[in-house]
């Protein structure tokens, strides 16, 4: 079965794993060894993101 493509850009999530400190893990060892805990709030970090620009957008409208 295929994967669906991701909908976060690599620069976004590299951006956001920066932002947590857990882009030293992703360097050395890939995404894999991010831990659930690290991913969840990366998510979190994300829709923060996601919910923002929709509101800016909004204002400008």
């Amino acid at each position: 079965m295929a994967r669906k493509a991701g909908i976060m850009s690599e620069a976004l999530k590299y951006e956001i794993a920066r932002e947590l400190g857990v882009d030293q893990v992703v360097s050395s060892q890939g995404w894999g060894a991010v831990s659930s805990r690290d991913c969840g709030n990366m998510v979190k970090k994300a829709i923060e993101i996601a919910e923002r620009n929709i509101a800016l957008q909004n204002n400008q409208l």
